[in-house]
Protein backbone atom coordinates (compact mmCIF):
# COMPACT_ATOMS: atom_id res chain seq x y z
CA UNK A 1 0.00 0.00 0.00
CA UNK A 2 1.50 3.32 -1.01
CA UNK A 3 1.24 6.43 1.09
CA UNK A 4 -0.32 9.19 -1.01
CA UNK A 5 -0.58 11.75 1.78
CA UNK A 6 1.30 15.00 1.22
CA UNK A 7 4.94 14.95 2.29
CA UNK A 8 4.41 17.88 4.62
CA UNK A 9 0.92 18.22 6.13
CA UNK A 10 2.02 20.65 8.86
CA UNK A 11 2.92 24.17 7.78
CA UNK A 12 6.45 25.44 8.22
CA UNK A 13 6.52 28.10 10.96
CA UNK A 14 8.21 31.45 10.46
CA UNK A 15 8.40 33.58 13.59
CA UNK A 16 9.03 37.28 13.06
CA UNK A 17 10.11 39.26 16.10
CA UNK A 18 8.73 42.68 15.34
CA UNK A 19 8.08 46.07 16.86
CA UNK A 20 5.22 48.23 15.64
CA UNK A 21 7.12 51.52 15.84
CA UNK A 22 9.99 50.11 13.76
CA UNK A 23 10.29 51.36 10.17
CA UNK A 24 12.53 48.36 9.32
CA UNK A 25 9.60 46.11 10.28
CA UNK A 26 7.37 48.15 7.97
CA UNK A 27 9.85 47.54 5.13
CA UNK A 28 9.76 43.82 5.94
CA UNK A 29 6.02 43.70 5.17
CA UNK A 30 6.77 43.47 1.45
CA UNK A 31 8.72 40.28 2.12
CA UNK A 32 5.94 38.95 4.35
CA UNK A 33 3.36 39.58 1.61
CA UNK A 34 5.57 37.88 -1.00
CA UNK A 35 6.10 34.86 1.26
CA UNK A 36 2.37 34.63 1.92
CA UNK A 37 1.64 34.78 -1.82
CA UNK A 38 4.22 32.11 -2.62
CA UNK A 39 3.45 29.59 0.14
CA UNK A 40 -0.13 30.24 1.22
CA UNK A 41 -1.08 28.03 4.15
CA UNK A 42 2.07 25.90 3.82
CA UNK A 43 3.92 28.66 5.72
CA UNK A 44 2.55 29.87 9.04
CA UNK A 45 3.81 33.40 9.67
CA UNK A 46 3.62 34.35 13.33
CA UNK A 47 4.26 37.85 14.59
CA UNK A 48 6.17 37.82 17.86
CA UNK A 49 6.43 40.96 19.93
CA UNK A 50 9.75 42.57 20.71
CA UNK A 51 9.05 46.15 21.84
CA UNK A 52 12.22 48.21 22.07
CA UNK A 53 12.83 50.65 24.90
CA UNK A 54 13.79 53.42 22.48
CA UNK A 55 10.19 53.51 21.21
CA UNK A 56 7.94 54.57 24.06
CA UNK A 57 4.66 53.43 22.46
CA UNK A 58 5.85 50.04 21.21
CA UNK A 59 4.71 48.07 24.27
CA UNK A 60 1.19 49.55 24.02
CA UNK A 61 1.21 48.87 20.27
CA UNK A 62 2.07 45.21 20.91
CA UNK A 63 -0.82 44.93 23.37
CA UNK A 64 -3.16 46.59 20.88
CA UNK A 65 -2.05 44.14 18.17
CA UNK A 66 -3.04 41.27 20.47
CA UNK A 67 -6.46 42.87 20.95
CA UNK A 68 -6.77 43.07 17.15
CA UNK A 69 -5.91 39.36 16.92
CA UNK A 70 -8.63 38.66 19.47
CA UNK A 71 -11.09 40.68 17.35
CA UNK A 72 -10.07 38.76 14.21
CA UNK A 73 -8.04 41.48 12.44
CA UNK A 74 -4.46 40.85 13.58
CA UNK A 75 -2.48 41.28 10.36
CA UNK A 76 -4.59 44.12 8.89
CA UNK A 77 -4.16 46.00 12.18
CA UNK A 78 -0.41 45.32 12.37
CA UNK A 79 0.08 46.54 8.79
CA UNK A 80 -2.02 49.66 9.41
CA UNK A 81 -0.08 50.58 12.58
CA UNK A 82 3.30 49.99 10.90
CA UNK A 83 2.19 52.28 8.06
CA UNK A 84 1.73 55.01 10.66
CA UNK A 85 4.87 54.43 12.78
CA UNK A 86 5.91 58.09 12.63
CA UNK A 87 2.43 59.25 13.64
CA UNK A 88 2.44 56.75 16.51
CA UNK A 89 5.73 58.27 17.65
CA UNK A 90 4.21 61.78 17.57
CA UNK A 91 0.65 61.19 18.79
CA UNK A 92 1.02 58.11 20.97
CA UNK A 93 -1.68 55.62 21.92
CA UNK A 94 -4.52 57.63 20.35
CA UNK A 95 -3.26 56.33 16.98
CA UNK A 96 -3.75 52.73 18.16
CA UNK A 97 -7.42 53.40 18.92
CA UNK A 98 -7.89 55.41 15.69
CA UNK A 99 -6.58 52.51 13.60
CA UNK A 100 -8.93 50.10 15.39
CA UNK A 101 -11.88 52.39 14.67
CA UNK A 102 -10.86 52.76 10.99
CA UNK A 103 -10.77 48.96 10.60
CA UNK A 104 -14.24 48.67 12.12
CA UNK A 105 -13.00 47.07 15.32
CA UNK A 106 -14.38 47.77 18.80
CA UNK A 107 -12.25 50.83 19.61
CA UNK A 108 -13.62 51.12 23.15
CA UNK A 109 -12.43 47.57 23.82
CA UNK A 110 -8.96 48.60 22.61
CA UNK A 111 -9.01 51.49 25.06
CA UNK A 112 -9.99 49.17 27.91
CA UNK A 113 -7.41 46.53 26.90
CA UNK A 114 -4.64 49.14 27.00
CA UNK A 115 -5.77 50.25 30.46
CA UNK A 116 -6.33 46.82 32.04
CA UNK A 117 -3.23 45.25 30.50
CA UNK A 118 -4.97 41.99 29.59
CA UNK A 119 -2.43 41.23 26.84
CA UNK A 120 0.71 42.14 28.82
CA UNK A 121 1.63 38.51 29.56
CA UNK A 122 1.66 37.56 25.87
CA UNK A 123 3.90 40.50 25.01
CA UNK A 124 6.22 39.81 27.96
CA UNK A 125 6.45 36.11 27.06
CA UNK A 126 7.34 36.89 23.43
CA UNK A 127 9.97 39.40 24.50
CA UNK A 128 11.49 36.99 27.04
CA UNK A 129 11.63 34.17 24.48
CA UNK A 130 13.20 36.53 21.95
CA UNK A 131 15.88 37.59 24.43
CA UNK A 132 16.51 33.94 25.34
CA UNK A 133 17.29 33.03 21.72
CA UNK A 134 19.43 36.10 21.10
CA UNK A 135 17.05 38.57 19.46
CA UNK A 136 18.50 42.06 19.91
CA UNK A 137 16.66 44.08 17.26
CA UNK A 138 13.77 43.99 14.85
CA UNK A 139 12.85 42.47 12.55
CA UNK A 140 14.41 39.13 13.44
CA UNK A 141 13.21 35.96 11.73
CA UNK A 142 13.39 32.42 13.07
CA UNK A 143 12.67 29.48 10.78
CA UNK A 144 13.80 25.88 11.02
CA UNK A 145 15.90 26.71 14.08
CA UNK A 146 17.85 29.40 12.22
CA UNK A 147 17.82 33.05 13.34
CA UNK A 148 18.09 35.73 10.64
CA UNK A 149 18.65 39.32 11.76
CA UNK A 150 16.87 41.87 9.58
CA UNK A 151 17.57 44.84 11.81
CA UNK A 152 20.86 45.71 10.11
CA UNK A 153 19.94 44.74 6.55
CA UNK A 154 17.12 42.80 4.96
CA UNK A 155 19.17 42.21 1.83
CA UNK A 156 18.82 38.58 0.74
CA UNK A 157 16.73 37.56 3.75
CA UNK A 158 13.59 36.65 1.82
CA UNK A 159 15.64 34.41 -0.48
CA UNK A 160 17.21 32.73 2.55
CA UNK A 161 13.79 32.22 4.15
CA UNK A 162 12.53 30.72 0.87
CA UNK A 163 15.52 28.33 0.71
CA UNK A 164 14.87 27.12 4.27
CA UNK A 165 11.10 26.86 3.69
CA UNK A 166 11.56 24.87 0.46
CA UNK A 167 13.98 22.51 2.21
CA UNK A 168 11.63 22.01 5.18
CA UNK A 169 8.61 21.48 2.96
CA UNK A 170 10.51 18.83 1.00
CA UNK A 171 11.45 16.86 4.13
CA UNK A 172 9.12 13.97 4.95
CA UNK A 173 7.44 14.30 8.33
CA UNK A 174 6.65 11.44 10.64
Amino acid sequence: MSDTSPAHPEPVVLDIWCELQCTDCRSALDDVRALRARYGDRLEIRLRHFPLEKHKHSFAAAQAAEEAVEQGQGWPYIEAVLARAEELDRRGEAVLVDVARELGLDAEEFDVALIDGRHTLIVDADQAEGKAIGVTGTPTYVIGGERLDGGKSQEGLRERIEEITDRLLAEPRA
